[in-house]
């Protein structure tokens, strides 16, 4: 069967889902023996050992000998790349996944699929997933979260073994990683006495300053991806920028900004500056939402779904009507739309109701 790869990394296309699922569980459990010698000398860890490790961390001082352990791994096997990416030093839990991502890997055992992935390759499932997870959140599905979550861990697993393959890092590095820039960043927590507030933007600028980027050292704009939404990064590059004073001082300037380039867009006649004038208008409404401390990701997302609900709605009429929607005409479209924005505003209401007589 033809095919351009499997929906997710580690799912090969020509494997049915259930029976893929089905083995990998299967082999989770039996990591530790299924691996060929070569893949088990380098988990040590698993899950077999899990209940060796149970205790819970009890107290603060449990929790920073914990974040010392876990970052100071990464000076205990600094001898070479190769060395940091043993799996030893990978929390029991995790082990397993480590385990089935390095026999996916396996050039000469594993699947061929998995084998020729790339980080570019792999970039655009830990987009989609890290979507997944912010949709299973959204929809409060805590079954479906908790799989989504197991789906952008094995993104990170998945790169981590691309690099560790390349001798770059390995995930113990990963981890040491942030668990120094979560201590470094809350010194209000782990720092010494007195120490009462984060200073997370001074800190950051710090990092940024220590770290500059190739092409723009120095700027405040550095270490804003490029591969974030739109809205995201617009927001993001708008908030650096503010830092440094140039802003507007209150929301006149920022609705005098939309107006100026809400008639540029009806002036403009050619595509490419009708282009480049609708984006203006974006941006200039993103910066309307962040004066109002409003998410413009989060309200754009909020809108959608409202207008994807409503539209169902007016379907599901048409449907109980035994009318073609398609055929309909735009009035009558517009009649259902009303009745669809009606009935979502009374159970709305309704639901205040409930909600303030339960108080």
């Amino acid at each position: 069967m033809a095919s351009d790869g499997p929906l997710k990394p580690g799912i090969p296309p020509h494997t049915a889902h259930t029976a893929h699922t089905a083995h990998t569980a299967h082999t989770a459990r039996s990591a530790q023996t299924a691996l060929t010698a070569q893949t088990a000398d380098g988990i040590d860890v698993a899950t077999g050992e899990r209940d060796a490790h149970a205790p819970a961390l009890a107290d603060d001082t449990a929790l920073t000998d914990g974040i010392d352990l876990a970052c100071n791994e990464r000076d205990a096997h600094s001898a070479s790349p190769a060395e940091t990416a043993r799996t030893d030093s990978t929390p029991a839990d995790i082990a397993p996944l480590v385990a089935i991502m390095a026999r996916l890997r396996d050039p000469d055992t594993g699947c061929p699929w998995d084998v020729k992935q790339t980080f570019a390759t792999i970039a655009p499932y830990t987009i989609e997933e890290a979507y997944e997870v912010a949709d299973a959140i959204a929809r409060n599905d805590m079954a479906e979260l908790r799989d989504e979550l197991g789906d952008l861990l094995l993104q990170v697993v998945y790169h981590a073994r691309i690099a560790e393959e390349s001798g770059h890092f390995a995930l113990a590095d990963v981890i040491a990683a942030i668990c120094d820039k979560m201590v470094r960043r809350h010194p209000h927590v782990f720092g010494p006495d007195g120490a009462t507030s984060p200073g997370w933007e001074e800190i950051k600028a710090a990092e940024r300053a220590e770290k500059p980027s190739k092409t723009d050292e120095g700027s405040a704009l550095s270490g804003v991806a490029t591969a974030l939404p739109a809205l995201v990064r617009a927001e993001k590059l708008q908030k650096r920028a503010a830092r440094t004073g140039f802003d507007w001082p209150d929301t006149d300037g920022v609705y005098a900004k939309i107006d100026e380039e809400l008639a540029e867009v009806r002036a403009a006649n050619a595509q490419d500056e009708q282009v480049e004038e609708i984006g203006d208008l974006l941006f200039a409404v993103v910066n309307l939402a962040r004066h109002m401390k409003v998410d413009a990701e989060s309200a754009l997302r909020a809108a959608t779904a409202k207008f994807e609900r409503r539209f169902r709605s007016m379907e599901m009429r048409s449907v109980d009507q035994g009318i073609d929607f398609v055929s309909l005409s735009l009035d009558e479209k517009e009649t259902l739309w009303q009745a669809a924005k009606a009935a979502e505003e009374d159970n709305k209401a309704s639901d205040t109701d409930a909600s303030s007589v339960t108080k």
